[in-house]
C-alpha cells in the first residue's frame, strides 16, 4: 500500500522504516528536514511540505499522523482538511484524548475526509518486535488499512476496537496499567534494595528470574533487568518521573464514570511526588508530629 507518515520521531521514524520494510511504499514528512532526509536515504519518498503529500500518493489517500497530543494534531488536522479530499483517510495515532476524536471527526467529515485513531504500544522496541495496535473508527475504514496493520503489528497485535474514539480509550487504560505495574515493580525492588539481604541480592538476576514460570513475569521486568545489569543499583539516574497525560485521563474517566482506581492513582500521583526535591506537605507532617509529640525535627544545615 501506500501511506504517507507525518511526524517522524522516535515511534513515526522507526514505524515509516518497518512499513518499508513490508515493502509498503511511504512517503514521509517532517517538520524539520532533517529527519525527512534520514528516512529518504532508506527508500522513503521525501515530502518537504504539507502541501506535498497529496500530490505524492494515490487517492484513495492513507495518511498517519504520529504528533505530540493536543495543539500539533489539531493544526494537522485543521491543514489536512483542506488539503486531502473526499474518501481520503487521516489517521492519529499518537497518545491523543479519545474525547477529541470524536471533534476532529466531525470536523473531517464535513468534507467527506475518513478519520481512524490507533493507539501505539510498542515504544523504540516495537521496529523490531512489532507494535501493539489499538483501532477506533468506522469498520471498513480499518479493513482498508489492514494490510498496514498487519505489517506494523506482532502477530495477532492489532484489533478493531469500536467507533470513533475506542481506539485511543483502550490505549489510554492500556497506560494506566502500565502505571500502576511500573510503580508495583517500584516498590517491590526498593524492599529488596532496602532489606538486610540487599548486598547479597543481586538484582538484575532477581529480575531474570521472575520471568521464568512467575506469575509477575512481563517485558517490563525483561527492560528492568536490562536497566540493572547497565547500572546495578540505578546510582547514575535520577529518580523524576514524568507523565505524559494518559493517566491523568484514565483517572478522569473513573472518577465520572464512578469506577475506582486506586492503583493507577496512587501511581500517578507517585510521579507528581517524584518531582519535587522537598515536598511542602512532608515540611507540614514533621512540623505537626513535633507540635503535638514532641518529635524531633531535622533542619536545614
Amino acid at each position: 500500500m501506500e501511506i504517507a507518515m507525518v511526524g517522524l520521531g522516535k515511534m513515526g521514524m522507526n514505524m515509516a522504516r518497518r512499513l518499508l520494510a513490508g515493502g509498503h511504499r511511504v512517503v514521509a514528512y517532517n517538520r524539520t528536514p532533517q529527519k525527512t532526509e534520514i528516512i529518504v536515504k532508506e527508500g522513503a519518498d521525501g515530502a518537504y511540505s504539507l502541501e506535498e503529500i497529496p500530490e505524492k500518493l494515490s487517492s484513495p489517500r492513507v495518511v498517519w499522523m504520529m504528533l505530540p497530543a493536543g495543539r500539533p494534531v489539531d493544526e494537522h488536522v485543521e491543514r489536512f482538511k483542506d488539503l486531502l479530499s473526499k474518501g481520503d483517510i487521516l489517521i492519529d495515532g499518537g497518545n491523543s484524548y479519545y474525547k477529541d476524536d470524536i471533534r476532529r471527526k466531525e470536523i473531517l467529515q464535513s468534507r467527506g475526509i475518513h478519520y481512524l485513531d490507533v493507539g501505539v504500544s510498542g515504544g523504540i522496541w516495537g521496529l523490531k518486535e512489532g507494535y501493539c495496535l489499538m483501532i477506533g473508527g468506522d469498520r471498513e475504514d480499518y479493513r482498508r488499512i489492514e494490510p498496514l496493520l498487519k505489517t506494523l503489528s506482532t502477530e495477532n497485535g492489532y484489533l478493531y476496537c469500536g467507533s470513533t474514539g475506542a481506539g485511543h480509550f483502550v490505549k489510554m487504560v492500556h497506560n494506566g496499567i502500565e502505571y500502576a505495574m511500573m510503580q508495583a515493580y517500584a516498590e517491590g525492588f526498593e524492599l529488596l534494595n532496602a532489606s538486610a539481604y540487599a548486598q547479597e541480592l543481586v538484582l538484575t538476576d532477581i529480575a531474570r528470574l521472575w520471568n521464568h514460570g512467575s506469575v509477575i513475569r512481563s517485558w517490563l521486568l525483561e527492560l528492568l533487568e536490562k536497566a540493572f545489569a547497565e547500572d546495578p543499583r540505578l546510582e547514575g539516574i535520577l529518580g523524576y518521573v514524568e507523565d505524559s497525560g494518559e493517566g491523568r485521563w484514565t483517572l478522569k474517566e473513573a472518577i465520572e464514570m464512578g469506577v475506582p482506581a486506586d492503583a493507577i492513582a496512587i501511581s500517578l500521583f507517585r510521579r507528581f511526588r517524584s518531582r519535587q526535591e522537598a515536598s511542602f506537605s512532608d515540611k507540614i507532617l514533621a512540623a505537626l508530629r513535633a507540635q503535638f509529640g514532641g518529635h524531633k525535627v531535622t533542619k536545614k544545615s
